[in-house]
């Protein structure tokens, strides 16, 4: 089983930034892919970015070129920087882990317990 444990959401003013971490723990391969998702109340969980084991990286349009993943894999832990943020943005924000490359939430296999971030205008 793998654990999944995100941190650094928090209330920020538009136009700020949060960098968020999720720490992997397990006895699951740190082979594998790393996503960032949302869920805001009332919406489906959305796709935000991914990043393979080797550096592979995708982004969801609407944060492309605000949002930066990143893994440090001798840590086990993947990064996702937030600049400029929208009051959009604001959701619960969970890492995923999948044995293959996906930005598809049912890809996923294992999830963290998100992490809140507040965008206020």
């Amino acid at each position: 089983q793998v654990q999944l444990v995100e941190s650094g959401g928090g209330l920020v003013q538009a136009g700020g930034s949060l960098r968020l971490s999720c720490a992997a723990s397990g006895r699951a391969s740190s082979r594998s892919t790393m996503d960032w998702f949302r869920q805001a109340p009332g919406k489906e969980r959305e796709f935000v970015a991914a990043i393979s084991w080797g550096g592979n990286i995708v982004y969801a349009d609407s944060v492309k070129g605000r949002f930066a993943i990143s893994r440090d894999n001798a840590k086990n832990t993947v990064y996702l920087q937030m600049n400029s943020l929208k009051p959009e943005d604001t959701a619960v924000y969970y890492c995923a882990a999948a044995g293959r490359f996906s930005v598809v939430v049912a890809a996923m296999d294992y999830w963290g317990q998100g992490t809140q971030v507040t965008v206020s205008s």
